[in-house]
């Protein structure tokens, strides 16, 4: 059973830095996407970050790019979203997901359907 933990969210001031992580148990494939996600009310739960399980290929929302890092150094460790320069627009539930098992794709090929389990999720919140 795919089992995902997130850990880190909490307050911080506009401009500062917060780092999210996420540990993955139960795994036995390692040819498979990771993902962060954010939510706020009334809001759909988009996709900020992605990575590919063995730490290769990642990918960033527009809103994001060049604050936020994701990174991970193999299939075994956690996966980490580096977050910096943060804006209240950040605010938001932080969600890790993961894909089935699958090879490599474009970015646009990779939309919410394509992660199948997703941990409980640790809040994040951006004060001005």
């Amino acid at each position: 059973q795919v089992r995902l933990v997130e850990s880190g969210g909490g307050s911080v001031q506009a401009g500062g830095s917060l780092r999210v992580s996420c540990t993955v148990s139960g795994y036995t494939s390692t040819r498979y996407y990771m993902g962060w996600f954010r939510q706020v009310p009334g809001k759909e739960r988009e996709r900020v970050a992605a990575i590919y399980a063995d730490g290769d290929s990642p990918y960033y929302a527009d809103s994001v790019a060049g604050r936020f890092t994701i990174s991970r150094d193999n299939a075994k460790k956690p996966v980490y979203l580096q977050m910096s320069s943060l804006k209240t627009e950040d605010t938001g539930m932080y969600y890790c997901a993961t894909t089935g098992p699958m090879t490599w794709v474009p970015s646009a090929q990779l939309g919410r359907s394509r992660f199948l389990y997703w941990g409980q999720g640790t809040q994040v919140t951006v004060s001005s």
